[in-house]
């Protein structure tokens, strides 16, 4: 026993972090478990996903069907939208190394970046689907609409729901509750939105290049 915990042991003190200091004994904290796991469960529901698409493509041919063939254009809009969401990832990486030095305004600024690039890329991806619908490719387009836009679709929301969770991110370091001794919540979160950028690479590769 330390004698920090000794004293909280016999004067029954706190602290409002305590319990929360980010683990420095080289140990990995229940925050950050729970989102690996998290994640872990997310890979076999995406698992899932490739493998129905890949399945719905080798029972019809030709794929994409030739009404659509000219609207799946990588070299469009959605390049950009790759290009700032893969930028995201790596500003969101920066914060986090900001915030372990301790360095409260690196790890702010760096992290209202990738908060602003993720919210323009749901923009930029809605945009795309608007020029799909005027093209007439929907949800209701044979197998290769509703493949391509279930599999979009729910990255988009986990899209979504990683801007949420960097919003909050965001709102509790303005509030000055991280430091270098306590970044469990940053960790957690970065580990999220490098496995949402790690899944629209490859669903970009395999709608628009395979």
């Amino acid at each position: 026993m330390t004698a920090d915990s000794h004293a909280l042991a016999t004067t029954g003190e706190h602290t409002p972090l305590a319990g929360l200091a980010h683990d420095t004994r080289g140990g990995i904290s229940n925050v950050v478990l729970g989102m690996l796991l998290f994640i872990t469960s997310e890979v076999m529901f995406f698992a899932g996903l490739f493998a129905a698409y890949f399945n719905t493509r080798a029972s019809n041919h030709p794929w994409p069907p030739d009404e659509f063939a000219h609207i799946l254009n990588p070299f469009s809009i959605i390049l950009v939208a790759t290009i700032i969401l893969i930028s995201s990832s790596f500003t969101c990486q920066l914060a986090v190394w900001a915030i372990r030095r301790s360095d409260r305004t690196g790890f702010l600024r760096n992290i209202a970046i990738t908060f602003v690039l993720g919210v323009v890329f749901l923009l930029l991806q809605a945009y795309d689907y608007s020029l799909l619908f005027e093209e007439g490719m929907t949800l209701g387009s044979g197998p290769f609409g509703t493949t391509y836009f279930t599999l979009t679709g729910f990255h988009g929301a986990h899209v979504f729901g990683g801007v949420i969770m960097l919003g909050v991110v965001l709102y509790r370091g303005m509030s000055g509750q991280f430091s270098s001794r306590h970044h469990d919540a940053v960790e957690a979160a970065s580990l999220y939105w490098h496995f949402v950028d790690v899944v629209w690479i490859l669903l970009f590769s395999i709608l628009y290049f395979l």
